[in-house]
């Protein structure tokens, strides 16, 4: 049991020298990354910078302890802390200590939703999120974010949750653009996206190797950060309107307990329960992928476990909603993380920085911030996604475009729960007119396919349809309705075998329809027959007056189903060098 809940136990018996040394190394870098997207994202949340610093310290910790993935890396992400500022800026105005509180509220909150998810082994429940949806929340997120940033990098100041609002919030203050702010925004880009592509190259030329190049381009905002910083304070921009960081207070925080409002609470209830499933989901997403390439395991209601524990560890230390996050854990992986200690080195190190470093980031430009987060969110933008949906499932494709464009016009909370009820509703959808295939004989075999699909035979006076979808309540009156309609059409219909193969499950509601359908084409002179019914189907029928009412028979298979009622128009397929069997 202890080995469940604390995976430490089990990692940590194999910790050895190399494995510390390569935890090291991977949480130097990831640490060096973590600096400035700690402050940036704490700056998208609407909080003080110094949160950032927070909520990447003692999560770590928590999850080195209670995680199953070796190199996820937990901390602030960019669309947590989005749905973070949209659900704490209905209930307090930034920069009071309310929204500080609502945010570290909205952390305790979420962590112990997840926590007694994962003790449920409720993380079935991020299924109601279909991709298409999750994809969609992401890209109209990311659009979002990178909008939001305009403001920073005018110099204006500009209020708004989406996209008609923050347009309206620049054009009315347009006329008030800092030069000075703009010149570090586009400095601050610029360098940002060619160090993506551009540094390594020139970096190996010169003779670095390559892992080292590669641990530089890593640490390019931190060169972004020192230069801004070292620029606005040698050329006093701040009195020319540049927006800094400004004073940072020193230290960790004393562990704090979140406010413990019942009405605050309620409010925050369902910004914290999206924010628990769609975190969920990409940590889940994240922690499977790295663990597939080393051919390792998670465990998914453990990772509810451990993300609850973060969450809580963030509001204690007053931090707000943390996840897994996606760039930091590839950047973990590569650096060679062999276990989650690297994640309590990370933190280490960020605590570190809040006793050494926190005095220089007076002169940083929230500018630079900005730009840190406009380059980091951009890649998750995925437009092309809906083109490659659409030729596949145009259904699915509605439901993704419906998802960015709500999302985008009325904000997160809109848009996400429009996407969960667009998924839903397309599920119930499909699942109320399944695939319904007429079934003959293909010539020599002892195989039924489609009518028209393949080149068969069928027997008079026997209707066979193979239903491609389990019986329930939102089906069952569209097959009762379909089988009568092919009853009045042909009178000279004496059979109705219905394949079930593909049937895992009968509601009430299904079963209830079957026996209406025995009754009425009983009294049509029409049997109703079965073939190919699962094992665990059977079991559940056998309790049901179907089986006693049913006015036909139960067959093994659909060839004898139809060699018994139509033996004259069935071939025989004794011969097994003729014949191909399929039971």
């Amino acid at each position: 049991m202890l080995k469940r809940y604390f995976p430490i136990l089990t990692w940590g018996r194999e910790y050895n020298r190399a494995t510390l040394e390569a935890d090291l190394i991977a949480a130097i870098i990831v640490t060096i990354m973590l600096i400035p997207q700690s402050l940036a994202y704490a700056l998208l949340a609407g909080l003080p910078p110094e949160v950032g610093l927070y909520a990447s310290i003692s999560p770590l910790i928590i999850y080195a302890l209670l995680g199953t993935s070796r190199p996820l890396a937990v901390g602030p992400v960019a669309v947590v802390s989005l749905m973070t500022a949209t659900a704490v800026g209905d209930l307090a105005a930034k920069g009071t200590p309310e929204y500080l509180g609502a945010a570290i509220a909205l952390a305790f909150i979420s962590g112990i939703m997840l926590l007694v998810m994962g003790l449920l082994r409720l993380g079935f429940i991020t299924s109601f999120l279909s991709h298409p949806v999750i994809a969609g929340f992401i890209s109209a997120s990311g659009i979002l974010i990178a909008a939001g940033q305009l403001k920073h990098f005018l110099g204006i100041k500009v209020s708004g949750k989406t996209i008609p609002e923050v347009a309206e919030g620049i054009w009315m203050n347009i006329n008030q653009i800092n030069v000075p702010t703009v010149l570090i925004s586009t400095f601050a880009i610029g360098f940002l996206y060619w160090s993506r592509k551009g540094l390594k190259p020139v970096l190996i030329k010169r003779g670095i190797s390559e892992r080292l190049a590669s641990v530089l381009v890593r640490a390019a905002p931190v060169a972004a950060v020192i230069l801004t910083i070292l620029v606005t304070w040698a050329l006093g921009l701040e009195k020319w309107g540049v927006k800094v960081v400004g004073e940072v207070p020193k230290g960790l925080p004393a562990p704090t307990l979140p406010p413990f409002d019942p009405a605050l609470w309620g409010q925050l209830f369902v910004p914290a329960l999206l924010i628990s499933i769609i975190g969920y989901v990409e940590t889940i997403s994240v922690a499977q992928t790295l663990a597939a390439k080393k051919r390792q395991r998670i465990d998914p209601d453990q990772e509810l476990v451990a993300l609850g524990g973060s969450n809580i560890a963030a509001s204690i230390s007053g931090g707000f909603p943390v996840t897994g996050g996606f760039a930091r854990s590839v950047v973990n992986f590569e650096a060679g993380a062999a276990t989650p200690a690297a994640g309590a080195f990370t933190a280490i190190g960020m605590a570190v920085a809040t006793f050494t470093l926190t005095p220089a980031l007076y002169f940083l430009p929230q500018a630079t911030l900005a730009a840190t987060i406009f380059v980091a969110v951009l890649t998750l933008v995925d437009l092309g996604a809906i083109k490659r949906i659409f030729t596949y499932s145009p259904g699915d494709a509605m439901a993704m475009v419906a998802t960015i464009v709500v999302t985008l016009l009325d904000g997160v909370d809109v848009g996400i729960a429009t996407g969960v009820i667009l998924s839903i509703g397309l599920h119930l959808w499909r699942s109320s007119r399944p695939h319904v295939a007429e079934l003959g004989q293909v010539p020599g075999t002892e195989h039924f396919r489609n009518v028209l699909r393949h080149r068969v035979e069928t027997a008079p006076g026997v209707l066979s349809l193979r239903v491609d979808e389990s019986l329930w309540f939102p089906n069952a009156r569209f097959i009762e309705e379909l089988i009568y309609d092919r009853i009045a059409a042909d009178k000279s219909i004496k059979h109705v075998v219905l394949n079930c193969p593909a049937i895992n499950h009968i509601d009430s509601s299904a079963l209830e329809a079957l026996e209406q359908v025995n009754d009425q084409l009983k009294d049509a002179g029409v049997r109703l027959h079965l073939s190919e019914v699962k094992g665990p189907v059977m079991d559940r029928l056998t309790r049901s007056d179907l089986i006693t009412h049913l006015s036909g028979q139960i067959y093994l298979t659909h060839f004898d189903a139809l060699a018994t009622l139509a033996p004259e128009t069935t071939r025989d397929c004794a011969d097994l060098s003729r014949c191909e069997t399929h039971r």
